[in-house]
């Protein structure tokens, strides 16, 4: 608008209205210079800490290399001892001192959430999202890196993460961990564990410790994986024996909370749904008018070296469905090297979601019209849907005997269990006789009861 425009408008306007206009416009000048005030202080704040905390990993370190000469002389020390070392010094000796230190303080009007892994996962993402639209908790948020950079740096990582809790109203995590193992949570805190998934199949915890690739009694012992929570929330009642046992939880002491899990919420969320069709089709533009089928396996080993399976016959499932489906592989997060799809199907009939291709697992479970899994939990969210479910336990013997699962598979699974891929093509070509919705539906009510879109209401309720 230009000048002359700006005066007509404003002798149009009136006196009143002029004033109004003007106030206005003083007051949104004001508001910006604050914002960039308040920008600026909060970036000097930052970089202050980062510099203190870089002293103090130094002094640290500094402090560490001293313990180890007068425990170990001037000997050369091997890699598997100082690992070792280092975590013990970490653990159970600067957490707790910078925890009970900052406890002293008050506690703040905030919520942190910790992500042990890269990023912020699935399972506290919805929750975070809550947090942020319905209160006015400041939120803090930490991704530690766990088995991406070197546990030196994981554990300096780490010690910012435990100087922030001291003095949070609430805690929010979603994986097992050590360290708050040396020290107790202050009870004006509320410490929930949200836990990854919505059920459990593979035996976890304290489950496995007679498993080849489970933690040993000697080391939960020592470090404990599951302390302090004030609430462990759940999908159901019906799974609270399973995390009581995994987690050496007493079934009476109240910590084990059916409220619902947070992530699955946004399933009841029709914005969410429509979403997710949104994106399908602007990162497959090849799937609108087909039919999707998923193939989300769990891993396999151990989680620091695990694979995917690489048993599905892509070729056999072209030949078969291309006409009227498209296939789409989402290999569990932990795995570092995923199998690759064929080049003549990839891109046409079989795609790869795994890391970094724009969907996660809710939203491709959203749009997903059948879900090939095995002993993932991710089947127990995908009833909610009431869709086909084919469990591909081409492994399922030995899977039980190195992992073990908590249910006997043939009387709960809500689908065929099938060791072919034979035997899946058969089962999807004359899906509509075989499938029986209502096999799904008892198992979502078995399992799932409390998720009904109000789970993380409840949850947040949960703060004191």
């Amino acid at each position: 608008m230009g000048i002359k425009a700006v005066l007509k408008n404003t002798i149009t306007m009136g006196p009143v209205a002029t004033y109004q206009l003007h106030k206005k416009r003083e007051e949104e000048k004001r508001e910006k210079e604050r914002k960039r005030l308040e920008k600026e202080r909060k970036e000097r704040e930052e970089e202050l800490k980062r510099i203190r905390s870089e002293e103090e990993n130094v002094q640290l370190m500094e402090e560490f290399e001293q313990f180890l000469k007068e425990e170990y002389g001037d000997n050369p020390i091997e890699n598997g001892i100082y690992q070792k070392e280092l975590k013990a010094f970490w653990v159970k000796k600067v957490y707790p001192r910078i925890y009970n230190d900052e406890a002293k303080k008050p506690i703040e009007h905030k919520v942190v959430f910790m992500e042990r892994g890269n990023g912020i996962s699935p399972s506290l993402k919805y929750m975070l999202k809550y947090m942020r639209k319905n209160t006015d908790y400041e939120i803090k948020t930490f991704s530690l890196m766990a088995n991406t950079v070197e546990q030196e740096e994981y554990l300096k990582r780490a010690k910012d993460y435990i100087r922030e809790i001291a003095t949070a109203k609430a805690i929010f995590i979603c994986t097992a961990n050590d360290l708050t193992s040396y020290f107790k949570i202050r009870s004006e805190t509320t410490y929930i564990q949200l836990w990854h998934g919505c059920g459990v199949f593979k035996k976890v915890g304290l489950s496995t410790i007679d498993k080849a690739f489970g933690k040993s009694a000697e080391s939960h012992r020592e470090y404990p994986i599951n302390t302090n929570y004030s609430y462990v929330t759940i999908a159901s009642p019906e799974l609270s024996w399973i995390f009581e046992e995994s987690m050496g939880i007493d079934k009476d002491s109240g910590i084990i909370v059916p409220t619902g899990v947070s992530r699955s919420d946004e399933f009841f969320d029709p914005e969410f749904v429509d979403n997710c069709y949104k994106k399908l089709y602007e990162k497959i533009p090849q799937a609108e008018g087909k039919k999707i089928i998923l193939y989300a396996p769990t891993f396999r080993g151990e989680v620091a070296t695990c694979t995917s399976p690489d048993v599905l016959d892509v070729k056999a499932f072209a030949e078969a469905f291309s006409d009227e489906y498209i296939l789409i592989f989402k290999h569990h997060q932990s795995v570092k090297v995923v199998p690759t799809i064929p080049e003549e199907y990839e891109g046409t009939f079989a795609f790869d979601m795994t890391r970094g291709k724009g969907m996660n697992i809710n939203e491709l479970m959203t749009v997903a019209d059948i879900c090939i899994s095995d002993y993932s939990s991710l089947v127990f969210e995908y009833s909610l849907f009431e869709r086909p479910m084919i469990f591909f336990a081409f492994d399922l013997e030995e899977y039980i005997d190195e992992r073990g699962l908590y249910y006997d598979f043939d009387e709960i699974t809500p689908g065929p269990i099938v060791k072919t891929n034979e035997e899946m093509i058969e089962y999807i070509k004359h899906i509509d006789k075989r499938f029986d919705k209502q096999e799904v539906i008892d198992f979502k009510n078995r399992f799932m009861n409390c998720c009904d879109g109000h789970a993380s209401e409840r949850i947040a309720a949960l703060i004191k």
